[in-house]
């Protein structure tokens, strides 16, 4: 049975609504993660027969409550720049130790393309000492948990979340009930959205999701190159494609970052220009 989701997102300014986090955080890391995202259906806030208080929150782990090491501290733990290790790593390795699909000797034996071998204890190590509470996030945690709001995690996150609730004790606030090793399914894949409704036992609306910014926007790249390029295919003006992205004009760091990352692979945007 499909679920029609009708999804909106707004920017949720933490820092003008929450005290300063006494951990040790990277600012200049958070000024350019942006805020989260909040993704939601119309919102319900009334309480359902059985008392459960509505609307149940959903929140993605890694850069929206805990910072993401494998985007600042594994490539110097290899020694590489990050687009280095980019280029180095197998395409489907890391995905498929998200899913459960793969042990981690499994992912040691394959993370890199051409099979090298590696520290697999330091690795686990770096990532642990990677891990810290997003500046303002605990407090906001604690908030909600007072209020006494359902939380859980959903997320995309190999069996390395039990390294995160080791150190953070996350589950203090929230439930690791969606973890994209457990269910055996990654976000965007809508089977996983649906197990969460089948799971909850309620209607889509009673649902909030929370998401980092980049996330979304990393999620939204193959959709929109995709997109493109059946513009360039099915027309012979250039200019088609200028259209398409004046229409998400407000994300002009983004179109950046998409120009960028199509060039990376070869997809031909042409000169695109943001309106």
């Amino acid at each position: 049975m499909a679920v029609a989701l009708t999804v909106r997102a707004v920017h949720v300014p933490l820092k003008k609504v929450l005290p300063k986090s006494t951990r040790n955080n990277n600012l200049n890391y958070r000024k350019k993660k942006m805020m989260p995202i909040v993704s939601s259906f119309p919102i319900r806030t009334e309480q359902n027969v059985n008392n459960r208080k509505l609307p149940i929150l959903l929140f993605d782990i890694m850069d929206t409550i805990v910072r993401d090491p494998f985007y600042h501290d594994v490539a110097p733990f290899f020694g590489m720049s990050f687009e280095e290790l980019i280029e180095s790593k197998h395409p489907t390795a890391w995905i498929e130790f998200e899913e459960g699909r793969v042990d981690e000797m499994e992912l040691a034996r394959k993370f890199f393309k051409d099979k090298r071998s590696f520290d697999l204890e330091g690795l686990k190590n770096c990532m642990r000492r990677g891990y810290s509470y997003i500046d303002g996030i605990e407090e906001l945690l604690c908030n909600l948990k007072e209020n006494n709001y359902e939380m859980h995690a959903f997320t995309n996150y190999p069996i390395w979340y039990r390294l995160i609730e080791e150190k953070l004790n996350v589950s203090t606030y929230l439930s690791w009930t969606f973890c994209s090793c457990m269910i055996g399914k990654r976000k965007p894949d809508p089977d996983f959205y649906l197990e969460v409704i089948r799971h909850l036992k309620v209607d889509p609306t009673s649902c909030i999701f929370i998401d980092d910014r980049d996330k979304i926007v990393r999620e939204l790249v193959p959709f929109t190159a995709s997109v493109l390029l059946k513009a360039s295919k099915n027309s012979d003006d250039g200019n088609d494609m200028e259209v398409l992205l004046s229409g998400v004009a407000p994300l002009s760091d983004e179109i950046s970052w998409l120009k960028q990352e199509a060039a990376r692979g070869n997809v031909p945007l042409f000169n695109v220009i943001v309106h």
